[in-house]
C-alpha cells in the first residue's frame, strides 16, 4: 500500500478472478464462460458499429432497454443497463446498502469486497450443511439481501415461493436477486417485480448469451429505484457501454433461436456430464447454473485441480474451509467434457497415487 492511499483501501480483499491463461493449450472450465460463440447477428451487429467509433454511444442505451423491456414484459422505466453486471452490483451496495446488507457466507465473491469498499456492514449468513440457502435466515434481517440464484458456486436454487417470503418479510429493505445463471433451468424473479417495490433483478449477458467479453448487465426494478442507479451511473460514467456492445446485445436478444439452441445444447451436455460423475464416485449439488459443483469423498479436492490443470484442464478451486474439497467445473462443449470426464475417472482408478 503506498503512502497516498486511504486507510480503507488497506482493508479491502480484492476479489480473485479465475486464471486467465496466455497461452491455448488448456481446455478452460473455471470462469463459466459459455463454450459457444455469440449469435452471429450479434456479431455482425458489434462490426457494424466500428466505423462509427468517433461517435459516442447512446448514454441512456435506448434500443437496448427497450429490447430488454420488451423480453421481460415491462416498462422501459423499469430497466437499467450497465457496464456488466458487477457495475451493477456495484451500484446497489453504493446507493442502497447504508443500513447494512446479508448476503450467504458461500457465494459470488464481489459482495463482500463491495462491502468492504463502500464501508457496508455485512451479516454473512451460513448456507445449510448440504450447501442450499434456508429462506428462513433471511426473514426480518431489516437490511438489504442479496442472494445469488442460482447460487454460484453451488448452482443451486431458492425456489420463487421462498423468495417471495423474504419480500414479504423485509418490505423496507431491497431485496437483490443475482440472476447471471438463471437461464440455465430456474425461474426467474422478474414476474414479481410489479407486486414487490423491494425487489432488484440483476442479470447479465456474459454466460447464456456468449457476451463475457462485451460486458453487459442490467437490473429490472421499480421506476424510482431505476431513476436512483441512473442518478449513480450519469454521475460516474454516462458513457459505460461502447456502441459495439450495445448493438450486439440488442441483436443477440432478438435471435431468440440460437440463444434456445444454446442453452439447450448446455444443458443437455451438463445432465449427461452429472450422470458420468455419480458413476465415478463424485458427491455433486443440484447445479441449475452452466457448472457443476464436485467432489470425491477419497480425493483432495486440490489435489484433482492440479492433477486437472496437469492434464490441461483449468476448473475453479476454493480454499475455503467448508469446500475445499469441492471444484467448479464449468460446462464445455461435449468434446471438452468427454476429455474431463476420461482424466476425472483416471484419478479415481489411481487415487492410490494422490
Amino acid at each position: 500500500m503506498s503512502r497516498f492511499a486511504d486507510y480503507n483501501i488497506n482493508k479491502i480483499t480484492p476479489y480473485v478472478p479465475g486464471e486467465q491463461p496466455r497461452v491455448q493449450k488448456y481446455i478452460k472450465l473455471n470462469t463459466n464462460e459459455n463454450p459457444y460463440p455469440p449469435s452471429p447477428k450479434a456479431i455482425a451487429a458489434a462490426v457494424s458499429e466500428t466505423n462509427k467509433y468517433n461517435l459516442y454511444p447512446d448514454p441512456e442505451c435506448r434500443e437496448l432497454t427497450e429490447k430488454l423491456a420488451e423480453e421481460f414484459s415491462v416498462g422501459i422505466e423499469n430497466i437499467f443497463v450497465g457496464n456488466g453486471s458487477d457495475e451493477v452490483l456495484a451500484f446497489i451496495f453504493q446507493g442502497f446498502c447504508e443500513g447494512g446488507v446479508a448476503f450467504p457466507d458461500i457465494t459470488y465473491g464481489f459482495y463482500k469486497v463491495y462491502s468492504e469498499i463502500y464501508n457496508r456492514t455485512a451479516e454473512i449468513i451460513p448456507l445449510k450443511d448440504d450447501l442450499s440457502i434456508d429462506y428462513n435466515d433471511y426473514l426480518n434481517v431489516d437490511k438489504t439481501v442479496v442472494i445469488a440464484n442460482p447460487n454460484a458456486p453451488t448452482g443451486m436454487v431458492l425456489e420463487i415461493e421462498d423468495i417471495e417470503k423474504i419480500l414479504q418479510c423485509n418490505k423496507n429493505n431491497l431485496v437483490v436477486i443475482d440472476e447471471a445463471y438463471v437461464d440455465f433451468g430456474s425461474m426467474s424473479s422478474v414476474r414479481l417485480i410489479k407486486e414487490y417495490d423491494n425487489l432488484v433483478v440483476v442479470g447479465t449477458f456474459s454466460k447464456s448469451r456468449s457476451l463475457a467479453g462485451a460486458r453487459i448487465g442490467y437490473a429490472v426494478s421499480n421506476k424510482y429505484v431505476i431513476d436512483d442507479l441512473n442518478k449513480i451511473k450519469f454521475s460516474f460514467n454516462p458513457y459505460s457501454l461502447n456502441r459495439a456492445t450495445l448493438a450486439a446485445a440488442s441483436a443477440s436478444i432478438s435471435d431468440r433461436e440460437y440463444f434456445e439452441e444454446c442453452i439447450s445444447k448446455i444443458i443437455s451436455t451438463r445432465e449427461k456430464f452429472k450422470l458420468k460423475l455419480k458413476e465415478m464416485g463424485y458427491l455433486q449439488t443440484d447445479s441449475k447454473a452452466n457448472f457443476v459443483f464436485v467432489k470425491h469423498p477419497y480425493l483432495s479436492g486440490e489435489d484433482v485441480f492440479e492433477k486437472l490443470k496437469d492434464s490441461g484442464i483449468l476448473v475453479r478451486h476454493f480454499k475455503k474451509e467448508r469446500i475445499s474439497d469441492y471444484l467448479r467445473i464449468t460446462i464445455g462443449s461435449e468434446e471438452d467434457m468427454e476429455v474431463v470426464i476420461k482424466e476425472l475417472s483416471k484419478l479415481v482408478d489411481d487415487r492410490g497415487n494422490l
